[in-house]
């Protein structure tokens, strides 16, 4: 009777047997959804996140952070704390700076109007006479698609050739040369008075005597009679520009000194300079080149660069000269201005024609700053290039400095000045196409470009995502290897075998099908997700097919075992396909972030466990018709007299007679795999295994640029020699970029880029191969920690979705800045107690020495002068003050 009725049973696996021409066009049709599905869906290398983070900068130079504070940080947090969608808000006032990082709440799905708001609100603030309007960094939370760096490659070949030529002709018989190579396109006569001091400072330490100057092309500097062995004094002069010139009395063009007391000399000397063959210039031009090429690009949505060094125009002056004339920096500062004026045109009609008339008000370079002419109270006027020297050059000193490690051509590491540029693909782009039309973007660029210009791709997200393909792509293989030869081994026959190699590829491309329907992106947690499916995917057409042999083995008509087999386990099949998916459902209970970074999992496991029942229920009956024959199996009792299921039958029989030792055996055996499970570490997201990590340097607070690049040379080399040391003869790290005074581009999704501090420097390792990463972080922090003094070194992996950064982080709060900083050293004591502990330290740093400027009240006013007047003379006298723009 159950017989009868399940023949007069209408279900999908009766139609798709019996109407098979049906069948093949709806297979057909799968195929090519799913083909049409993968090559359409968007690609990407992490899940798209709404940006909800963003910074506000401050900039007043010169003064103190506590007045910074209560000026400025305060006021500016508490406008920003006026957006109701504003959770979170966080500020690091330092010496002329402050920074306010602000946090949305993650239930936003968009921050447009919300970062809107936050400009009108700023744009009202009131602020303090003198500081700049307060900068909305909007972008803060984007991630670089593709980092690229443009490097220049060092002076060789023929161009050193020439220099050497020219240096040694300088040179005069029983004399030293100490000189400055630089660049041939600097004008370095600006240079000669520092250097006729530096050879002053010689002469008086009894190094040399008679010093003439030399100059060319290439160089400057001086030669003189020495009176000490070359190495001293090239000892001497290494020391005395370190300790007395300094780097910001030189322009970055300039190369290391180089002495020589022989023509032979010359050329040695000349390659351990280090000289790079463009100047900061040449890199801002190239870079320019590249950002305007790749802005066109239709899949690109941005284009930025950081390390690129502000040209400036200086005017070097003389207080006393300018006392003498009446002329103070505020009134310069007013005159300039009302001269750097792009004025309004007007238009005048002439015979029908409309004709523009325009006004020639503002400066057109350097020369025309000197043609000033200033007004004396007394009368009598002077040009302003008879008062002060016009020079061009860059911002001084440097505030923000990149740099590229590299292997040449011989297999040494060179350290070249670079430029980073930063690309975003459009929302919704695949990642192929945008690598695809940048990688030709560049390539016609390049043509344009000399040809030892150094291009690197530093972050690609592009491989990165290739490789998760290609890791799918294996598995999936893999998957089907190990289906076929499980099939093999089970059903021990190739029919059966090839239903289950052929059902995998058909329930991906339904999965695919179904995926691009419901909008999901192909990255890295989707692409997880399917090569997690691809281990249960196949248990329902396994079922199926081993359903079919068996009424097939009952003597059922293939027309009606190919259906009827998986028809009786239908609700078997069903529930345990529903068990699979409530298995991954949780993870849409979670909340903000982390639940759109993990929301295409459960989804993308649902779709394919659903595909796998539909399959199971449609075209494995159709295969199972095509392929399977009536074949005799052999019944149970047959099993259990040979092979494994003659074991397997007495261990059964064993186990249940003594069930209650093999339950206390199993409970001993859960328990000893419980205490090992709780040795394993915790951690939601684990880290990345990719082939960049990087190393945070931070050095004291009132530390300079140059020491901070002094200290990340240092730390570069360490990197480098463990690196070395780890890999023997093979090569492991690829490339170093280093960024000098604050954070690069966002090139990780959980990367939080510094804001610019010269005191701080991010050094980003890229190594050939994902798996040193993890081996080589443990031995690189290792190394920093027992060499690098004065300064504290993080080395860390890149983390997945929200970062976790400093693992324990203990904020105190309070008004009183003295007995905060008390409670601080308090619990930084018992954290370095704490076993494990290394690196305590907290975000205020080291106290920082300033000299303060006390105002004689009564004899100001008797000299006319104002407090205005005097800070803009103090500040211009030390750091320079900004009079205009050009």
């Amino acid at each position: 009777m159950a017989t009868n009725n399940l023949d007069a049973k209408r279900n999908t696996a009766r139609y798709f047997v019996e109407h098979r021409q049906v069948s093949w066009v709806l297979l057909l049709g799968v195929l090519a959804w799913g083909v049409y599905g993968y090559l359409n869906m968007p690609q990407r290398k992490d899940p798209e996140i709404p940006v909800r983070d963003t910074l506000a900068v401050v900039v007043w130079p010169g003064m103190p952070a506590e007045r910074v504070e209560q000026l400025v940080t305060k006021k500016v947090e508490e406008r920003l704390g006026q957006n109701p969608n504003v959770t979170e808000i966080r500020s690091i006032t330092r010496q002329g700076a402050a920074y306010i990082f602000v946090k949305f709440d993650e239930k936003l799905d968009a921050t447009g109007r919300e970062l809107d708001d936050l400009q009108q609100k700023l744009e009202a603030l009131s602020l303090p006479e003198g500081v700049p309007p307060v900068r909305l960094v909007k972008d803060f939370g984007d991630t670089a698609t593709l980092l690229l760096t443009v490097a220049s490659p060092p002076v060789a070949g023929v161009d050193m050739d020439l220099r050497a030529r020219e240096m040694s002709a300088a040179l005069r018989p029983g004399r030293v040369l100490v000189a400055w190579p630089h660049a041939r396109s600097y004008r370095a006569e600006g240079l000669r008075p520092v250097l006729n001091r530096f050879a002053e400072w010689m002469a008086a330490e009894g190094l040399v005597r008679a010093a003439a100057p030399a100059a060319g092309a290439s160089f400057i500097g001086f030669d003189a009679d020495p009176l000490a062995g070359v190495d001293a004094i090239e000892r001497a002069v290494a020391r005395l520009a370190r300790e007395r010139l300094q780097a910001p009395e030189l322009h970055p063009d300039v190369w290391k000194p180089v002495v020589a007391a022989s023509p032979a000399a010359v050329r040695a000397a000349l390659s351990r300079a280090e000289g790079l063959r463009y100047t900061h210039r040449e890199l801002d031009d190239f870079t320019e080149r590249i950002e305007k090429a790749l802005k066109a690009l239709p899949q690109v949505s941005r284009v930025s660069r950081s390390g690129v060094l502000p040209e400036q125009v200086q005017l070097h002056y003389s207080q006393e000269r300018w006392g003498a004339y009446g002329i103070s920096v505020e009134r310069l500062r007013q005159l300039m201005a009302s001269r750097s004026v792009v004025a309004n045109p007007g238009s005048v009609d002439a015979q029908g024609r409309t004709m523009a008339v325009a006004t020639d008000a503002d400066f057109r370079g350097e020369r025309e700053i000197g043609d000033v002419l200033l007004p004396s109270p007394g009368g009598a006027s002077a040009y302003l290039r008879d008062l002060v020297q016009v020079e061009r050059g860059y911002e001084t000193p440097a505030r923000f400095l990149n740099f590229f490690r590299y292997r040449d051509e011989q297999g040494r590491w060179q350290r070249a000045r670079a430029i980073s540029i930063d690309v975003q693909m459009r929302a919704g782009g695949k990642i192929a196409e945008f690598d695809k039309a940048v990688s030709a973007e560049l390539e016609r660029v390049r043509r344009q470009l000399p040809a030892d210009l150094i291009v690197d791709r530093t972050s690609d997200q592009p491989r990165q995502v290739d490789e998760s393909v290609s890791l799918f792509m294996s598995s999936l293989w893999e998957a089907i290897a190990l289906v076929v030869l499980v099939s093999w081994i089970g059903f021990w026959e190739w029919r059966s075998s090839l239903i289950m190699a052929l059902a995998i590829p058909i329930t991906l491309a339904m999965t695919f099908g179904m995926v691009s329907l419901l909008g999901i992106d192909l990255q890295q947690v989707s692409i997880a997700s399917l090569i997690i499916a691809l281990g249960l995917l196949v248990d329902d057409p396994v079922v199926a097919g081993d359903a079919i042999k068996r009424e097939l083995a009952a003597g059922r008509p293939r027309l009606l075992a190919a259906w009827q087999g998986p028809t009786k386990l239908a609700r078997a099949i069903l529930f345990a396909t529903i068990t699979n998916i409530v298995a991954y459902l949780p993870f849409l209970l979670l909340t903000g972030d982390n639940r759109r970074f993990l929301y295409s999992l459960p989804i993308v496991m649902t779709c394919s466990l659903v595909a796998s029942r539909l399959v199971s229920m449609t075209f494995i009956p159709l295969l199972g018709y095509l392929l399977l024959r009536e074949k005799r199996e052999p019944s149970l009792a047959e099993r259990r007299t040979r092979g494994f299921g003659a074991f397997y039958a007495r261990f059964g029989h064993w186990a249940i007679a003594n069930r209650w030792k093999v339950a206390a055996g199993f409970t001993v055996f859960l328990a000893v795999v419980s205490w090992a499970a709780s040795g394993l570490k915790e951690q939601f997201f684990p880290f990345e295994r990719q082939h960049l990590s990087y190393a945070e340097v931070w050095l004291p607070e009132n530390a300079s640029i140059s020491a901070t690049d002094e200290t990340v040379r240092k730390v570069e080399s360490v990197l480098l020699r463990v690196a070395r040391e780890y890999g023997g003869e093979r090569e492991v790290l690829r490339s170093a970029t280093t960024w000098v005074g604050g954070g690069g581009p966002r090139y990780w999704i959980s990367s939080n880029p510094e804001p610019e501090q010269v005191n701080y420097a991010h050094v980003l390792l890229q190594v050939h191969d994902s798996k040193d990463t993890e081996a080589l972080i443990p031995l690189w922090q290792r190394a920093l920690n027992a060499e690098i003094a004065g300064a504290t070194v993080d080395v860390r992996r890149l983390e997945t979705s929200a970062p976790v950064g400093i693992p324990v982080q203990i904020r105190l709060t309070g008004s009183d800045l003295g007995e905060l900083r008390a409670q601080a050293r308090k619990l930084q004591d018992v954290l370095r107690s704490t076993p494990g502990a290394a690196r305590v330290r907290d975000d205020w740093r080291e106290d920082v020495l300033t000299a303060d400027v006390r105002i004689d009240e009564a004899r100001a006013a008797l000299s006319g002068v104002s407090r205005r007047e005097i800070a803009a003379a103090a500040v211009g006298g030390l750091d320079g003050l900004p009079v205009g723009s050009i």
